[in-house]
Order: C-alpha cells, then sequence, then structure tokens
C-alpha cells in the first residue's frame, strides 16, 4: 500500500476540535484520516466549526468519535494532540500506538476565542501539508 493510502488517525481526548481540524485538513490534502476521542464530547466546538468555515471546510455535522483498538490498528499513524491521551488511554491501546505515535503538543481550542482557535488552526493545517508531503514524496517511486 502506498504511504499516502495509508490511514492517518488524529486523536484527542474529546475529538471535538484539534483532532476533527486535522482530520478535515488531511482529506482536504489528499490523505485518508480518521480522528477520535478518548472521551468524546457531544459535539464539535462551536468556535472551532466557524473557525474551519473560514477555510472553506464545514465539520459543523462531524461527530466525536470514541477511539477504538481497531481504529489504532488500521492506521499507518497516530497523531495525538497533545492532549493527556495517556492519562485517559487504556494501557493496552497505549502499547498498540507507542510504535506510531507522533504527537504535535498543540493548545486545545476548548474556551479559547476566535483568535487563538484560528492560531491553532493554521498551525494544524501547516502541519498536516507538512505530513502530505512527507507522505507524496515517501510514495513516489526512487
Amino acid at each position: 500500500m502506498a504511504e499516502k493510502d495509508q490511514l492517518l488517525l488524529f486523536v484527542c481526548v474529546h475529538n471535538a476540535g484539534r483532532s476533527q481540524m486535522a482530520e478535515a485538513f488531511a482529506k482536504r490534502y489528499g490523505l485518508k484520516a480518521s480522528s477520535a476521542g478518548t472521551v468524546p464530547a457531544s459535539q464539535v466546538n462551536p468556535t472551532v466549526v466557524e473557525a474551519m468555515k473560514e477555510k472553506g471546510i464545514d465539520i459543523s455535522s462531524s461527530v466525536p468519535r470514541l477511539l477504538t483498538g481497531e481504529m489504532i490498528r488500521e492506521a499507518s499513524l497516530v497523531v495525538t494532540m497533545g492532549c493527556s491521551v495517556e492519562e485517559a488511554c487504556p494501557r493496552p491501546m497505549l502499547a498498540q500506538m507507542q510504535k506510531k505515535l507522533v504527537d504535535w503538543d498543540l493548545p486545545d481550542p476548548k474556551g479559547k476565542s476566535i483568535l487563538e482557535v484560528r492560531e491553532i488552526r493554521d498551525e494544524i493545517e501547516k502541519r498536516v501539508i507538512e505530513l502530505s508531503k512527507s507522505r507524496q514524496h515517501q510514495a513516489s517511486p526512487p
């Protein structure tokens, strides 16, 4: 399977902000992506929805999902957003993630102003673009 076709999994505790933005940007840039949370919220953060609309991406119908072992097994890379996934994840799930885990260490948009959320959104987009470029480079023949 080509690197670009492998599933990226973006994980944060509530799956209501950072991981939702990362999934949406990854899909925009042609990557296969999903997102989940260890303790999913009831809805995506409205300020995050607003910030993504400014980029022409509508995530208003997205629903936070519970992280499962199957999601981790299917992913070629698990990107955590800097939240305390370690505290909320069962040990067997953490063990599965360790070999393919990257942490982006981003601030949580919960309770932040639209200006602060825009900064987080733009940083996520930048990192997704870098990830997309590195995956395309890895997938191209020598």
